[in-house]
């Protein structure tokens, strides 16, 4: 079983991810996890390294090649990634979602230490946006994809007004429903 999860920067996908993956006994990978590596190789924040993405298409490439080749080689792993869904199309696609405004507070709140920029939950906000509006824009541009368009989805959560168990057992309940429709078909 491969799950890929996919949402809104702040949407709480790489805690949800975790925690699936003790649930079903699966590995954890994390395309934020492969963009950090880069971004820290190359002495750049997330924001700067987006931005640096949207005309350098090895960042993307790095990241895509590492996400295809564990889809290729690799079962029984969960990976919060923005475009794991596209690159693994036999996984159980999740989307987690979430209003702006909450996943600023939160995202703030964490206070990663490679998103020193986040100075203020307004700043944090308005560097969201442009993170989301980059990453849409290269996304489409190389790939003809919109992440955001929950159509291709199996599962879509909202997290803006649930707690992470909340969030965790919709999560899990609707994965049972997946699987258990994939044996009745078998």
């Amino acid at each position: 079983m491969i799950i890929t999860i996919s949402g809104m920067p702040g949407s709480g996908k790489s805690t949800l991810a975790k925690k699936i993956s003790k649930k079903f006994g699966l590995k954890h990978y994390s395309a934020g996890d492969f963009m950090r590596e880069i971004a820290k190789k190359r002495g750049k924040n997330l924001l700067e390294l987006g931005k640096i993405a949207e005309h350098d298409k090895s960042i993307d490439n790095e990241i895509d090649k590492r996400t295809i080749e564990l889809g290729k080689t690799q079962d029984n792993f969960v990976i919060d990634s923005r475009l794991a869904w596209h690159f693994i199309p036999n996984s159980i696609k999740i989307f987690v979602d979430i209003a702006m405004r909450e996943a600023a507070h939160r995202v703030y709140k964490d206070m990663r230490k490679d998103e020193q920029e986040n100075t203020s939950i307004k700043k944090t906000l308005e560097n969201m946006k442009k993170r989301l509006a980059s990453e849409k824009k290269r996304y489409q541009d190389l790939y003809g994809v919109n992440y955001l368009d929950k159509k291709q989805f199996d599962i879509i959560i909202n997290s803006t007004r649930t707690t992470k168990k909340q969030k965790f057992e919709k999560t899990c309940k609707a994965i049972k429903k997946i699987l258990e429709k994939q044996k009745r078909l078998l």
